[in-house]
């Protein structure tokens, strides 16, 4: 488990064996997110008429911190592998491509959901609703 924020080139490459890992096992899950951080920022004006939303249009770029994570739960903490980044402002589109990249191919080898189960129990459930609604109609006559 790391304690700081990885570099780019790092957290990719621990994120492309974290993809692997997955792979490996047949199952897991892999949790991604994203958000702009907003530290040594001046405060944001007031929100006006004009600009309902201030927050839109800081004054210089915001880095991006990028999370990811294997999805351990608290009983498995021990396992649990946490990756995170800064991507700054001008690095960020180099990122996104090598990001995109290293996505795409853990990606590759993932399978289809099977949702024949969850289809089949609607279809019960329909005709279930169906069937009652009919001899309700049939009562009231």
């Amino acid at each position: 488990m790391s304690t700081g924020h990885l570099t780019n080139d790092e957290f990719l490459s621990s994120l492309n064996d974290l993809f692997t890992a997955g792979r490996k096992k047949d199952h897991g899950s892999i949790f991604l997110t994203q958000k702009a951080l907003a530290y040594d920022q001046e405060p944001l004006p007031e929100a006006t008429s004009e600009n309902p939303f201030p927050d839109l249009n800081p004054a210089k770029p915001l880095p991006i911190l990028i999370r990811a994570t294997n999805g351990k739960s608290k009983e498995k903490r021990s396992e649990k592998i946490k990756l995170s980044t800064v991507v700054e402002a001008d690095a960020m589109d180099a990122f996104f491509v090598r990001y995109a990249e290293v996505c795409k191919a853990g990606m590759s080898g993932l399978k289809k959901r099977d949702r024949s189960k969850a289809k089949e129990k609607l279809k019960a459930k329909k005709k279930k609703q169906g069937a009652g609604a009919a001899s309700t109609t049939e009562a009231k006559k």
